[in-house]
C-alpha cells in the first residue's frame, strides 16, 4: 500500500508539471510552440537518460572493478541483488575521497553501482551492505527513470519560460494579445521554473525516502543505514566535492549531496535533510523491534 501511495504521489506531481508545461506552452506560442518545447527538451534529457550511465560514471572517474578485485564487495551486492530478485549489476569504484555511492542505468539489467574509496573506507561491513541496498532500491524502484522525466519536464517549462523572455522582448504578441498576456508571460517568466523545479525536487525527495525504507527492509538493518548516513554526513561536509557542472548534474543520484549548499541553495537540495533520514530509519527501526 506504501509504495502504491507513493507512486501515485509522484505520478500527481509529474502531472501537475506536465499541466504546467501544457499551460506555458499554450501561452507563448499555442500548440506549435509546445511542440518545439516538448520536442527539444525531451530529446535532450532523453538522451541523457539512455546514456545516464556513463555520465554518471564519467563525472565521478568511476573505473570498473572485478570480482578477483573486489570479492567482499561482489559478495554483499549478488546476495542482496539475489535476495531482492533483481540482475547482478555491474560494480565501478571512484577513486574520491568524499564518502559517497551511486546507482545508475535506464534498467536494471542496464544498472550500475558505483562506491567512492572514501566511503569503502570509512563504513564497516554492516554499514556498507546497508548503504548498497539502499542503491539496488533504486535500482528497482526504477528510480533514474523517474528522475530523467522530471527532470525532462522541468526543463520543458524552463525552456518556455526562456521563449516567452524572447517573445516579450522582440514582440513576439500582436497588441491585442500583448495587454493581456504581460500579467501571464511574467508569472510564466519569475514562477514558471520555480514551480517545476519544487515539483523536481519534491519527487526526488520523495524516492530518496523510499530508497532508505526500501534499503532498510532489504539488509534487515535500518539502524545500520542510519549509522551510514550518520557518519557519511559528517565526513562529506568536510570533503565537498567542486562545483562542477557535471557532478551537480548527476548530484540526485549520490546517497548523499556531493556538493555543499548553504542559505537559500539548500532549500533546493535534491536530498532530503540528513537528520530527517536518520530518524525515519531509527523510529523504523524501533517500529521493527530491531532498536
Amino acid at each position: 500500500m506504501r509504495r502504491w501511495d507513493n507512486g501515485v504521489r509522484t505520478a500527481l506531481l509529474l502531472g501537475l508539471v506536465a499541466g504546467l508545461a501544457l499551460a506555458a506552452g499554450a501561452l507563448v506560442g499555442g500548440r506549435g510552440g509546445l511542440l518545439v518545447a516538448l520536442v527539444v527538451a525531451l530529446g535532450v534529457n532523453g538522451w541523457a537518460w539512455w546514456s545516464s550511465d556513463r555520465l554518471a560514471l564519467r563525472a565521478m572517474r568511476a573505473f570498473p572493478v572485478t570480482e578477483t578485485q573486489a570479492p567482499g564487495l561482489y559478495a554483499m551486492v549478488r546476495e542482496l541483488a539475489t535476495q531482492a530478485r533483481q540482475p547482478m549489476p555491474r560494480l565501478y569504484v571512484s577513486p574520491t575521497d568524499q564518502p559517497n555511492a551511486f546507482a545508475t542505468g535506464r534498467t536494471p539489467r542496464r544498472a550500475a553501482v558505483c562506491c567512492t574509496q572514501g566511503i569503502l573506507e570509512l563504513l564497516d561491513r554492516r554499514e556498507l551492505r546497508a548503504v548498497l541496498a539502499h542503491e539496488l532500491s533504486h535500482v528497482r524502484n526504477r528510480d533514474v527513470l523517474v528522475g530523467c522525466v522530471a527532470g525532462a519536464l522541468a526543463s520543458v517549462v524552463t525552456y518556455l519560460a526562456h521563449l516567452a523572455t524572447f517573445a516579450t522582448l522582440f514582440g513576439g504578441r500582436s497588441d491585442d494579445d500583448r495587454d493581456g498576456g504581460v500579467l501571464g508571460t511574467l508569472l510564466l517568466v519569475l514562477l514558471g521554473p520555480l514551480a517545476a523545479g519544487l515539483v523536481r525536487l519534491a519527487v526526488t525527495r520523495g524516492r530518496e525516502y523510499e530508497a532508505d525504507a526500501d534499503g532498510a527492509r532489504l539488509s534487515g538493518d535500518p539502524l545500520a543505514l542510519a549509522s551510514a548516513l550518520r557518519r557519511i554526513s559528517a565526513v562529506a561536509s568536510a570533503r565537498p566535492l567542486p562545483a562542477d557542472d557535471r557532478l551537480v548534474a548527476q548530484s540526485h543520484l549520490m546517497i548523499a549531496a556531493p556538493v555543499r549548499a548553504a542559505g537559500l541553495a539548500a532549500l533546493f537540495s535534491t536530498h532530503p535533510p540528513m537528520a530527517q533520514r536518520i530518524a525515519r530509519l531509527e523510529r523504523m527501526a524501533g517500529e521493527s523491534g530491531r532498536g
